[in-house]
C-alpha cells in the first residue's frame, strides 16, 4: 500500500480579504474531492489573504496511479482556477 501526499502552495492575487480567500479556495478544496476522490485541506496559511496551502492524500497500491493523478491535479486546478496561481507543489508517497 502506497500513501500520496502533495502539497501545494498556491497565491491569490486578487483577494483583498480573508472571505474572499475563503470564497475562492472552498470550490477548489470541493472539486478535487469530488473529480480525484482526494482526501484535501486546507492545512497553513489561513490567516494570510492571498496565499494558501491545500494538502492532498491519496492511497492505493501502486505509486505509478498516485504520480499520474497529482499530474493531473495540477493540470485541473491550473486549467479550471484561472485566477489561483500555483507557486509550488511538493508530492511525498511513502
Amino acid at each position: 500500500m502506497k500513501i500520496g501526499i502533495i502539497q501545494l502552495h498556491l497565491f491569490l492575487p486578487a483577494c483583498t480579504s480573508l472571505k474572499e480567500k475563503r470564497s475562492r479556495i472552498k470550490p477548489l478544496i470541493s472539486r478535487l474531492h469530488s473529480e480525484f476522490n482526494l482526501s484535501v485541506a486546507e492545512i497553513d496559511l489561513q490567516d494570510m489573504w492571498q496565499e494558501a496551502l491545500i494538502g492532498c492524500a491519496l492511497i492505493n497500491n501502486d505509486a505509478g496511479i498516485i504520480q499520474k493523478t497529482y499530474a493531473r491535479v495540477q493540470k485541473f486546478t491550473s486549467t479550471f482556477f484561472t485566477e489561483i496561481e500555483l507557486l509550488d507543489d511538493r508530492i511525498e508517497i511513502i
